[in-house]
């Protein structure tokens, strides 16, 4: 279909039932879904070009939070306002959200019924799975001697400084170093095809203060109210405000807001992050799991709904705010270089999570190191499905250890 030919207006059930589709079916993590939604989108729809979505691509590569759910909320903003970037992330997302919160009633009793077994198999498939992503992150992230060092620097640093407040300080030290060191000149691309803002700029600016307000305003309404429910939407809010680096990179902050404060115990943190590679949609639809099996706040139901919404609602906003702005911002040195300062730390950060506490928590003898090796071969070398992986792995493991 020709972008460009006339064509009837995009309703927001059109997009909403159009995105419920890749909900149902785009398996295999962000980058598989990046090119579901081109060929989709680009290819058989024809609601978007070629270089938009290119255009695209870059905006939400630039932002903190899931890139491919970002992307989605894009199209949807574009074709049919903000009622159809909420339509695109509702469809997206809700398959894997309603299993992710009925896996969180159900894994007790699972366990109980089946043995562990099946749980140390999640985890093992979830450390390959964590592993396959730094390699191929660093393959385009932390290429470079510079952009390497920063990625060797950050994850040594996080390793001995552990928390979220030395996370977000690498994230912005990133920035700094890169700002400095990684100016970069634009390089050749279209620029007669650029996607016009679906919104006006005083819309963004206020998208964009909202951001910036929940972000320092939650913590507070917190603390002075003593609710359990504003403190969970105030810790998933902060988390999807600060994940660089897309969905991966959502386990270790999480594991730092959510394990280190006992809410939720390792083995059903990993295990749940393990299952969910599993299934179409977004990774960030673990929150639905976390916000779901969580002991501090609102659990059920209730609990993964605002654990949901809070961690996606960054997104949103900023995808509001900054796209009136990108096309300008984008051709700045100064903002390739620290994006690209940013990425690399994010490399880093994704490598201590990998160490600790993936592997310290996963790795229990050493047939373990075999387990994890079978799995990452199947994942980087066949080139099996994530959720064949995970599947296989948690039936065998379940069988062995029952």
């Amino acid at each position: 279909m020709d972008a460009a030919a006339p064509r009837k207006a995009v309703t927001p059930v059109d997009v909403f039932l159009a995105f419920l589709k890749q909900g149902l079916t785009a398996f295999g993590g962000p980058v598989a879904h990046l090119g579901y939604f081109r060929r989709e989108f680009v290819e058989r729809r024809g609601w978007i070009s070629e270089a938009a979505y290119a255009d695209l691509l870059a905006l939400c590569h630039f932002l903190p939070g899931p890139a491919s759910s970002q992307v989605g909320m894009a199209i949807g903003l574009r074709q049919a306002g903000l009622a159809g970037a909420l339509a695109a992330f509702a469809g997206f997302t809700l398959p894997a959200a309603t299993l992710m919160i009925a896996f969180a009633a159900l894994a007790p009793q699972m366990e109980l019924a089946l043995g562990s077994g099946w749980i140390h198999g999640l985890k093992i498939a979830a450390a390959a799975v964590v592993l396959q992503a730094l390699v191929q992150m660093a393959r385009s992230l932390a290429r470079g001697p510079v952009r390497a060092g920063m990625a060797i620097g950050a994850a040594v640093g996080l390793v001995v400084a552990q928390g979220a407040v030395a996370q977000v300080a690498a994230i912005l030290a990133g920035g700094a170093f890169g700002f400095a060191l990684l100016r970069e000149p634009l390089g050749d691309e279209s620029a007669d095809d650029a996607l016009p803002p679906p919104v006006d700029t005083g819309s963004a600016v206020i998208a964009l203060t909202l951001f910036a307000g929940l972000l320092l305003a939650l913590p507070l309404l917190a603390l002075l109210s003593q609710n359990p429910g504003l403190g969970l939407a105030a810790v998933f809010y902060r988390t999807g405000a600060l994940v660089f680096g897309g969905g991966h990179v959502v386990l270790p902050l999480l594991e730092r807001e959510i394990v280190d404060r006992a809410w939720l115990d390792q083995d059903t943190f990993l295990a749940g992050y393990g299952l969910v590679q599993a299934l179409p949609g977004p990774l960030f639809s673990f929150a639905g799991f976390v916000g779901a099996s969580q002991r501090f706040g609102p659990t059920g139901v209730v609990g993964g709904l605002i654990a949901l919404f809070a961690i996606f609602l960054p997104s949103l906003l900023l995808v509001v705010g900054v796209l009136p702005f990108w096309d300008r911002l984008k051709r700045e040195p100064w903002a390739r270089g620290a994006l690209a300062g940013v990425g690399a730390v994010v490399v880093g950060l994704l490598g201590a999570a990998l160490w600790d506490p993936v592997l310290l928590t996963t790795i229990e003898r050493p047939s373990d190191w075999a387990l994890l090796a079978a799995a990452f071969v199947f994942l980087q070398v066949a080139r099996l499905p994530p959720w064949l992986v995970v599947i296989g792995f948690a039936v065998a493991t379940g069988a062995m250890l029952a």
